[in-house]
């Protein structure tokens, strides 16, 4: 019983410490657990298993009385399709009640196990995760990124043979070759560059027929530092020289499986260069236009809402609350 006291708590310190959506996922994600493929079949048929169907990589979300992810028993589970791939771990609660995702696209209509949940429907996880409590889309996020790699990820990548899940989902593992292989999530630089009381936004190529700006954003390389890849990324979409690089905070983002990595960088010259083959326009605004923006206030200039980390980037920056 001591031990689950501290787990709480110590759960709770770390949901303190996250700011963002799609963060502060409360599941104990079982390690121990894992080990025993025999005992996952077995745990995902107790009576206290709650199964999250995803549909297309929509979750099941029940909107009443409160908007929050649609659990249900694990009954359904035999009359899926075989291709349906399994149900795939995601960790226990506090009770200790094990708590699986899986995913339903082979099946033609969903409304049937849609109905297995009191006013639950299928909805997209970016719409959803702004209404459901903050650590279910911690949650989302987690059940989402690994559904969406095991359905991208069938075959080894070594011979081409199809491989199977093990370890709850967490990796599979090739029955010709033996290579195991790991769902991946893939970093992402994201930041506002700044240079005294003025900031850089930009608009992608996909943007350009909007008034959408937002921070300056890539892949992070392999063989580099986030420093490095804040660097390089300005320089390559404004063409502008970048000094000090502080870190501000991440945020998992489901779509489908990065980590975006948000920073705040010292621009050392004024002198802005697009890079026209990926961006429409990257621009200086300043502070009293940003705070403007961020209260939708800013004539033909939209912001990312609170739901992305950028626009959290964006307003430590204005109202002085950033550690630069």
């Amino acid at each position: 019983m001591f031990v689950g006291i501290v787990r709480s708590v110590a759960i709770g310190i770390i949901l303190l410490s996250y700011t963002h959506i799609f963060a502060g996922n409360p599941f104990d994600r079982g390690d121990h657990a894992r080990r025993d493929e025999d005992a996952l079949k077995k745990m995902v048929r107790q009576q206290n298993a709650r199964i999250l169907p995803f549909h297309n990589l929509q979750p099941l979300v029940r909107r009443s009385p409160e908007a929050e992810l649609a659990w249900i028993g694990h009954e359904f589970l035999y009359d899926l399709p075989e291709e349906a791939g399994g149900p795939k771990f995601l960790g226990l609660d506090c009770a200790q009640n094990p708590h699986f995702a899986v995913d339903i696209s082979k099946v033609e209509d969903p409304s049937g196990i849609a109905a297995l949940a009191e006013n639950g429907a299928f909805e997209d996880g970016r719409m959803a995760a702004t209404e459901i409590p903050q650590e279910q889309s911690g949650i989302l996020a987690q059940a989402r990124s690994n559904l969406n790699w095991h359905a991208q990820h069938r075959f080894c990548s070594v011979c081409g043979v199809e491989s199977q899940s093990y370890r709850g989902g967490l990796m599979r593992e090739c029955p010709s070759c033996k290579s195991q292989h790991f769902p991946r999530t893939d970093p992402v630089a994201i930041m506002l560059v700044y240079r005294g009381e003025k900031c850089v936004m930009g608009q992608t190529l996909a943007r350009q027929r909007s008034t959408f700006y937002s921070c300056l954003a890539g892949f992070m390389d392999q063989g580099e530092s986030i420093e490095e890849g804040v660097r390089r990324e300005v320089m390559e979409e404004a063409g502008l020289p970048i000094g000090k690089v502080t870190y501000h905070s991440s945020q998992p983002w489901p779509f489908p499986s990065s980590l975006m990595i948000g920073c705040h960088a010292e621009a050392l010259s004024d002198d802005i260069l697009v890079d026209t083959g990926e961006m429409a326009d990257v621009r200086w605004f300043t502070k009293e236009e940003v705070k403007l923006a961020l209260e939708h206030k800013l004539e033909g200039v939209n912001i990312p809402g609170p739901i992305a980390i950028a626009h959290h980037l964006i307003k430590a920056w204005a109202t002085g609350t950033a550690n630069i």
